[in-house]
């Protein structure tokens, strides 16, 4: 049996909504406070308050603190973590998550990681939702995370950087291969911390996983919108005792025959951008010997339409069949983390307990090894190193 939390995030994320989630769930507060008393920082005070936001009750959790404006660079935010009594899987999972932050920084301002002064993100409410969320969900007892999709806003937002059109760039940036949606809501409804905590700790983001739920928790945002303000989170536990997971997925097939095969690579491209789980392409004869291609799409139920609608538009296919699939699946989980030359994301897959396979994200370690000049088996090998070290701690 595996306790499982599953944030439902129809509204968005932010650190501050993960931890309230949490805290609304049950996660108990002066427990938590022990806990982050061991980054030796103080100066703050932790607030959990409950609200409403469209008359749905939730929790909305703050943090007073008295350094607000304090710039932070990546090394004095690393040195915090070395430095406190915390465990050895929080603190690097806590350092992945703010070089991951870093390294989006820099690329976005043309500098380098190190150069990155941290405004919001530096500041103290950034660090304890970070820690936080870490430390919620291992005290909560937790052993696997999902999420749902994540929505994006429209419009413009007003930060130090000046006016940016949303999602934010840094947000943006972090969602790559995040399965994504569009929100009618014109305001910035997903943060670069909310979404690097998710990314961090979620093995996939999609439909819920089958689990018997045991507790439902609201995070309250900072304002009242058109919809709840609200990130929710389902904890249970699976009742499977086998060594894979199983899902429902659907396999959509189309054959063509008339169409310029330079558009496949593009159509191809598309599907996976909008959340396609694997799209691929086998010749085959039709009728009258004629030579096609048979294009295969793998998705998940609640994607249907979207992609049917990418599917006509870009290719010449006048219908499509549609299977429905059970699928079963080793357990895997996606990390990020620090290498020597940059943070990597890696899948880790496992048979019962054992360690299955460690596969590094080529395009992470792809635009490493190009940026760096540096060999991309060095890379890869760096990062399988820092998985197994962190997998260890």
């Amino acid at each position: 049996m595996t306790r499982i939390a599953y944030f439902d995030c129809f509204s968005g994320v932010s650190g501050d909504m993960i931890l309230g989630a949490l805290i609304d769930a049950g996660l108990d507060l002066h427990q938590l406070n022990e806990e982050l008393k061991k980054l030796k920082m103080g100066g703050y005070t932790l607030n959990a308050k409950k609200t409403t936001r469209q008359r749905i009750s939730g929790t909305r959790f703050s943090v007073d603190a008295d350094d607000d404006h304090v710039e932070r660079h990546l090394k004095d935010i690393e040195k915090i973590l070395d430095h406190s009594d915390l465990s050895d899987d929080i603190k690097d999972r806590s350092k992945a998550i703010f070089r991951e932050l870093a390294d989006v920084e820099a690329k976005i301002h043309n500098c380098s990681p190190g150069e990155i002064h941290f405004h919001e993100i530096g500041a103290m409410d950034s660090i304890i939702d970070t820690v936080g969320s870490l430390l919620g969900l291992k005290l909560l007892g937790i052993e696997a995370v999902y999420a749902s999709r994540i929505p994006v806003g429209a419009g413009f937002v007003e930060c130090d950087h000046g006016t940016l059109p949303l999602p934010a760039p840094a947000a943006l940036e972090l969602l790559k291969g995040i399965p994504i949606v569009a929100s009618s809501m014109e305001k910035e409804i997903v943060t670069p911390t909310g979404i690097a905590i998710l990314k961090n700790v979620a093995k996939s983001f999609g439909v819920m996983p089958e689990m018997k739920v045991g507790c439902i928790g609201y995070g309250a945002g900072s304002r009242e919108m058109k919809i709840p303000n609200l990130l929710r989170v389902w904890i249970g536990d699976s009742e499977e005792n086998q060594e894979y997971e199983e899902d429902e997925v659907i396999l959509i097939e189309t054959n063509i025959d008339d169409m310029n095969p330079e558009f496949f690579g593009y159509t191809s491209e598309k599907l996976l951008e909008r959340g396609a789980l694997d799209v691929f392409m086998t010749p085959i004869f039709m009728k009258k010997n004629r030579p096609g291609t048979l294009l295969s799409v793998l998705i998940s139920p609640d994607t249907l339409d979207e992609m049917l609608s990418i599917i006509f538009a870009e290719t010449t296919s006048l219908g499509t069949r549609i299977h429905r699939l059970d699928r079963k699946k080793l357990p895997r989980e996606i990390l990020t983390v620090d290498t020597t030359f940059g943070c990597v994301r890696v899948k880790v897959s496992r048979v019962g307990q054992e360690i299955k396979n460690i596969s590094p994200e080529y395009e992470d370690c792809k635009e490493i090894a190009a940026t760096q000049g540096i060999p991309l088996r060095k890379v890869y090998e760096d990062a399988k190193t820092a998985v197994r070290k962190l997998l260890k701690g």
